[in-house]
């Protein structure tokens, strides 16, 4: 079994509005071995297409490299968003080397509810990833029934949305198709994607993401 952790801390602010909310990165991410395009930041790794994305929503001329300034600008686009990054896995079991959410055992996970109580300006949840087993929201959704904590459904219906009534506040959760590409399937057989696809044959399963993102992230 491999010891899988998470090599970052939560990245949150003060003015933090919108928080990210993932699993856990590559483990090659952990023994600080990159591929020549991995950046060394959450969601670094130049397989998974959440800065791709956000890159094209927000027009950032991101650097996708093992440099500093890579890193820099990531952080800089946060910041001046208010958006934060808390995944909610620590850490974990693996008998296989890989990334995937199902292979996962004996999982530790982080608090979010304490992030979400000392951080009282966060108002929307994005999951990357939606309530499959392991997933985020499949976490977060375990930390609070030990909380005796609801969540409502919304009447979205271009994106799975939801409402967390917290600490005299309402947080909306978004939950997304997953960054990587083994989510790629999925969108294949999913509705609004063939109606796009038929109208437009080079709409692609990046696309698909990227009107997505945009409807939780603007």
């Amino acid at each position: 079994m491999f010891n899988h952790f998470h090599p970052y801390k939560p990245f949150i602010f003060e003015n933090t509005n919108t928080l990210i909310v993932g699993t856990l990165p590559p483990l090659r991410f952990c023994k600080k071995d990159f591929k020549s395009k991995d950046v060394d930041f959450c969601y670094g790794s130049q397989d998974n297409l959440l800065w791709p994305v956000l890159n094209k929503i927000f027009k950032l001329n991101l650097l996708f490299d093992n440099s500093q300034e890579a890193v820099k600008m990531r952080k800089d686009f946060l910041v001046s968003n208010n958006i934060g990054i808390c995944d909610i896995v620590d850490s974990c079991k693996r008998e296989k080397i890989n990334a995937s959410d199902l292979g996962m055992k004996d999982v530790v996970l982080r608090d979010l509810i304490f992030y979400l109580k000392k951080y009282k300006n966060i108002n929307k949840i994005v999951f990357t990833g939606k309530s499959s087993k392991n997933g985020p929201e499949y976490f977060f959704k375990q930390l609070i029934k030990k909380h005796c904590l609801n969540i409502q459904a919304s009447n979205n219906k271009q994106i799975k949305e939801q409402v967390l009534y917290f600490d005299n506040r309402s947080i909306k959760l978004f939950s997304l198709t997953s960054p990587s590409n083994a989510a790629n399937r999925s969108i294949g057989a999913n509705t609004f994607y063939k109606k796009r696809k038929k109208t437009n044959p080079n709409y692609s399963t990046f696309d698909f993401r990227v009107d997505e993102y945009k409807l939780a992230f603007i």
